[in-house]
């Protein structure tokens, strides 16, 4: 079949890697593009997040499938206007999406479906998040309601910090029209893990569990980033784990939303925090896969990721066999010097065929283009995530970090604790 990526991060590399892999898929098409994309799909270069634009590439191409992987263009409602023209979607409409693209509604919704979460209030004035934040102690949880490019949530040490970044938010619209509500929550201790599950609106398939690593550098210290790597499957996220997610979190987010008559063809993203006593909480809800946990997440899956997408997208789940987690998978990061700062552009990246040409690594493109003399060159804060694969763990991380010390570009880094120590039961 002929298959529409819409996306052009690592993520959506992942994506067309996967999907190249599957006998059902003879072309890929993929609108934008990076360096590692443009080695497995036509491209076109348009901006997949205007509805009208998506959707003339759609009518023209005349896919088998269309799979949407950022969150802009879901919640533009892109996967509404090509599924009326009777094209299968892999990604939920406008309705769905806002489970992402409104944190408050996502709140509500968890509220009234009774899906275990943090305590929280909704804020529209700085009155208002004075009276949520005397509530509650340090750290101070305040999400900027609408979508904010992974920039719009903060954890603060001090009242007088969280009063601040709400009056950023409220009065000063640092983030615009995301900003115009917050989100004030209860913390939550814990351990922090990702569960995606793939699902048609009535049934699901869980894909492998991941842990992402967001701080910039070693030790989780520095800035928050999109991601600086992850690893793939979890191992103490063991089957009775995820018996116990499907139950709490899983079935009743699929029943609410068929409940508030909300269509869903795709991804739910389930960010979930673990406490000491194996306590599940909803963080938060994307209506897509991430990244970079896609990067592992996907390497690890032992099974067809197209007939899977397809199946989802035609409302046949049920009918498909649950896949088995086959491998490990570990993704590293190389970002450019400066992220999630300020960063330069344009650097040839020697080694990636060597790299990559190594047992058990894929190398993955987020932010690289190809120059007018032919080099791959960097064009993003997150350039590559070079990803191990094996049968356990640490054998997977070895072959990542292998692979590592042979790419070169000015400014490149890396954490070198990716996935170190992990591995372990959750109750060890």
């Amino acid at each position: 079949m002929r298959v529409l990526l819409y996306g052009g991060g690592g993520r959506e590399h992942a994506m067309a890697w996967a999907l190249s892999r599957s006998p059902l898929v003879g072309e890929i098409h993929c609108a934008p593009c990076n360096a590692g994309i443009a080695s497995l799909a036509k491209i076109h270069d348009i901006d997949p997040s205007d509805p009208e634009k998506a959707l003339d590439l759609a009518e023209k191409l005349s896919p088998d499938l269309v799979v949407i992987g950022p969150e802009t263009p879901l919640v533009a409602g892109v996967a509404d206007f090509i599924r009326e023209r009777g094209i299968p979607v892999f990604g939920p409409g406008a309705l769905g999406a806002r489970l992402e693209g409104s944190k408050a509604f996502a709140k509500l919704f968890m509220a009234r479906h009774g899906i275990p979460t943090a305590d929280f209030d909704i804020c529209e004035t700085v009155e208002q998040a004075d009276a949520a934040l005397c509530k509650r102690t340090p750290p101070y949880i305040v999400k900027a309601d609408g979508l904010a490019a992974g920039k719009g949530a903060f954890v603060l040490g001090t009242l007088l910090e969280a009063r601040e970044i709400c009056i950023n938010l409220l009065q000063r619209k640092i983030l615009g029209e995301s900003g115009r509500k917050v989100v004030i929550e209860d913390f939550l201790p814990g351990e922090e893990l990702t569960v995606l599950a793939v699902t048609d609106g009535s049934t699901f398939r869980f894909l492998p569990s991941s842990q992402d690593h967001k701080r910039a550098f070693d030790g989780d210290k520095g800035p928050n980033t999109g991601g600086m790597g992850a690893y793939s499957p979890v191992a103490w996220a063991d089957d009775t784990f995820l018996q116990k997610v499907s139950f709490q979190v899983v079935e009743p987010t699929v029943r609410g939303l068929a409940l508030d008559s909300i269509p869903f063809r795709g991804v739910l993203y389930c960010g979930l925090m673990v406490d000491q006593s194996g306590g599940i909480r909803v963080l938060e809800y994307n209506v897509r896969m991430g990244d970079p946990e896609t990067q592992a997440v996907l390497p690890a899956f032992g099974g067809d990721f197209a007939a899977l997408a397809l199946a989802s997208a035609n409302g046949s789940l049920g009918k498909t066999v649950a896949e088995s987690t086959s491998r490990f998978a570990v993704g590293v990061v190389m970002a450019s010097k400066g992220y999630p700062s300020y960063y330069e552009k344009g650097f040839p990246i020697s080694g990636l065929e060597r790299a990559s040409g190594k047992d058990g690594v894929i190398v993955f493109h987020s932010g690289t283009t190809i120059n007018g003399a032919g080099q791959t060159v960097s064009s993003g804060g997150r350039v590559l995530t070079v990803v191990g694969t094996g049968d356990d763990l640490p054998s997977a991380r070895a072959r990542a970090y292998s692979a590592l010390d042979d790419i070169r570009f000015e400014g490149a880094f890396y954490r070198k604790d990716i996935a170190l120590g992990k591995g372990v039961k959750h109750d060890e």
